[in-house]
């Protein structure tokens, strides 16, 4: 059997699971289903059981150090991380995978990062079925043996000796107790396994126009630090088309695998209620929660008490800056808050309160006109750019750790309880020479405190 390369798709926001997942730290870098790991982090680490190569993360721009730093934090070190500049959904971000493979031969194991899959015995069965299949130049994907009658997932139809039949939308739940009850019918899981030349052919032969507009764009690629970026321009040109459309749907090489294991894409918050563990009750309770008389009930705590009385088939999700309170079954509609957010200028659909950033983390704890305080962590060697401000004086001082300062012409060490002011338009860097978090207060004074009001000299991460 030949060598698998993982490709974990990690370019979605997940929207869906708001308050909890933002823009710029998506639901797929959340720890949801697991006391430590992330979803991504579980992914990664699911394939480590098989024999595998290097694998290769296609994500978003935006999230592309709380990715490498996620990875390395499993020792994960020698990744190919691939940025798009734009999302173009999955066949574009497939093909930069395959092309990124090198070898019509590679065997590519194509996931989701956002997934859980706890029987991985049953997901081993299910790839090593699939691989005889893959290696006669199939294009395999993997239907989830359907549990329950489930209008929020698309459906295969299964033929003879594994021949998808075809592929079906979210049904209504008349149709989809139909599915159940026919056992013909698979949930469409989103993961595949195939040649990478054999997948590259195929959008050739059905969709020319993506396989071009992402090859253009691969082939003007560059390196930056440890991710490749694509061309911008090349790849923003590409259509927007999912696999199952562009190659999947109109190929006659195509095959599906049953994982009958536990699974769930934890898309909505009714999802992850229903895949986590129930007290007496039937409710899941993460983090200072007090119920009473509370029943099917999802409360996740992340700052402070939640309290609930007497409240049926809710899902409360509390953070420093937002609270979801919603009946369970209108889980699917959260993006329509969202989307409000977002048209009102807000930012709480884009950031947590706690910003993480490659050197570290900000909090924002207080903010008013002409005055914002900030919690700011930097992590053992790291630095931030080397910059100046136009609008805004700034006052550091250190809580725990050494912090090494750029201040004007001046180089300092700072220890706990030692400060430095910073005037407006002084040029200044801010780095943790030492082994333990540096963590210090910031108090900023000035006309504007925006964060784009920074003019960088240098950067160690290329921003």
């Amino acid at each position: 059997m030949m060598q698998i390369i993982p490709v974990i798709l990690s370019g979605g926001v997940g929207s869906r699971l708001w308050p909890l997942s933002r823009e710029h730290f998506p639901k797929q870098c959340l720890n949801l289903a697991h006391d430590h790991l992330s979803l991504l982090q579980q992914t990664a680490q699911r394939t480590q059981h098989l024999d595998v190569s290097a694998p290769i993360i296609v994500c978003n721009d935006d999230h592309r150090f709380l990715i490498a730093q996620q990875l390395q934090e499993l020792g994960i070190k020698d990744a190919s991380i691939i940025l798009e500049p734009v999302g173009r959904n999955t066949a574009p971000a497939i093909a930069l995978a395959a092309l990124e493979a090198n070898s019509d031969d590679a065997m590519l194991l194509v996931l989701p990062a956002d997934h859980v899959i706890n029987d991985i015995r049953a997901f081993e069965e299910a790839i090593s079925q699939a691989t005889s299949f893959a290696e006669a130049d199939n294009l395999v994907t993997f239907g989830i043996t359907p549990t329950r009658p489930e209008t929020g997932y698309g459906y295969i139809k299964a033929g003879e000796n594994h021949d998808v039949e075809k592929f079906v939308e979210k049904p209504d739940s008349d149709t989809a107790e139909k599915y159940l009850a026919s056992g013909d019918y698979l949930w469409n899981s989103g993961m595949f396994l195939f040649k990478a030349g054999t997948f590259l052919s195929e959008l050739k032969s059905h969709r020319e126009d993506i396989y071009q507009a992402v090859s253009n764009a691969y082939q003007n690629k560059s390196q930056d630090l440890d991710f490749v970026r694509v061309d911008t321009e090349l790849f923003s040109a590409c259509p927007e088309e999912s696999i199952d459309y562009a190659v999947m749907e109109p190929t006659k090489q195509a095959k599906v695998v049953p994982y009958s294991g536990d699974w769930s894409d934890i898309g909505a918050w009714d999802a992850l209620y229903d895949f986590a563990d129930k007290d007496s009750d039937q409710n899941v309770l993460i983090g200072d929660v007090m119920a009473e008389d509370t029943n099917n009930t999802l409360i996740n705590a992340k700052s402070r008490l939640v309290a609930a009385v007497g409240v049926n088939n809710l899902a409360i999700i509390e953070t420093a800056d937002a609270v979801l309170v919603i009946d369970k079954n209108n889980a699917q509609s959260v993006k329509k808050i969202v989307k409000r957010i977002q048209k009102e200028g807000r930012e709480e659909h884009a950031f947590h309160t706690t910003v993480h950033r490659p050197w570290g983390t900000y909090q924002t704890v207080d903010l008013g006109n002409r005055h914002q305080v900030k919690r700011i962590m930097v992590k053992p060697g790291e630095k931030l750019s080397v910059q100046m401000h136009h609008h805004r004086a700034e006052h550091w001082v250190v809580v725990s750790g050494t912090a090494k300062v750029q201040n004007g012409d001046k180089e300092i060490l700072l220890t706990e309880n030692e400060s430095t002011y910073i005037p407006i338009g002084e040029i200044h860097a801010l780095e943790n020479p030492g082994k333990i978090p540096l963590e210090l207060i910031e108090v900023q004074s000035g006309s504007y405190l925006g964060e784009d009001d920074i003019v960088r000299f240098s950067d160690r991460y290329g921003r």
